[in-house]
């Protein structure tokens, strides 16, 4: 019985081990494990640094949707890159009656696709350097590499770089961005 209870143990803990390692591959995001048997908004919430995302997604009402299967890649501004725009941008979007431009900034950082940066990548070398990006909300980004990063443009010249990539989710990934992409006025 006592090799059985050893065994029996010796067997939780490499399983515990296994699953950390498992848990690990995924960064930190604000402060926060991101775990890929969640989805993109299970994940965010927890995430201090996208709680202006959390609280525009909720606003917009996507949570639903971006709880849903996907595939969606997420291109998720830090709450600093909301703070970046101009003063009021962000109060001014969050009211009912502007419900349907702040549902347009925000489908316009998702894809309809399950993109890790490795295939981003990719696309850009194989498209000489641009590739263009078609988001949920009808803009085109343009991706490229700067050193080792992946930029985006957006639709009015601002650039967006990937700091942190590959954050798996059950329903697709998430990319941390330092800037909100906007579409064209």
């Amino acid at each position: 019985m006592r090799k059985f209870t050893s065994a029996l143990f010796a067997g939780s803990v490499a399983l515990a081990a296994f699953a950390g390692v498992a848990q690990a591959e995924n960064p930190m995001v604000g402060g926060a494990a991101m775990y890929a048997d969640k989805n993109i908004v299970e994940n965010a919430v927890n995430s201090k640094d996208h709680t202006t995302l959390v609280a525009a997604v909720k606003a917009a009402g996507l949570v639903e949707t971006l709880s849903g299967p996907g595939p969606f890649t997420v291109f998720a501004p830090v709450n600093d890159a909301f703070a970046a725009l101009p003063a009021g941008t962000v109060d001014n979007l969050l009211k009912p009656e502007n419900k349907e431009m702040l549902t347009k900034v925000l489908t316009c950082h998702v894809v309809a696709a399950d993109a890790m940066s490795e295939a981003i990548g990719k696309m850009i070398k194989d498209d000489g350097g641009t590739h263009p990006v078609k988001t949920v909300g009808g803009c085109t980004l343009q991706a490229k590499m700067d050193g080792d990063k992946i930029t985006l443009t957006d639709e009015t010249g601002g650039v967006a770089t990937v700091t942190i990539a590959d954050v798996d989710q059950s329903n697709g990934v998430i990319h941390v961005i330092d800037k909100v992409l906007l579409p064209k006025a």
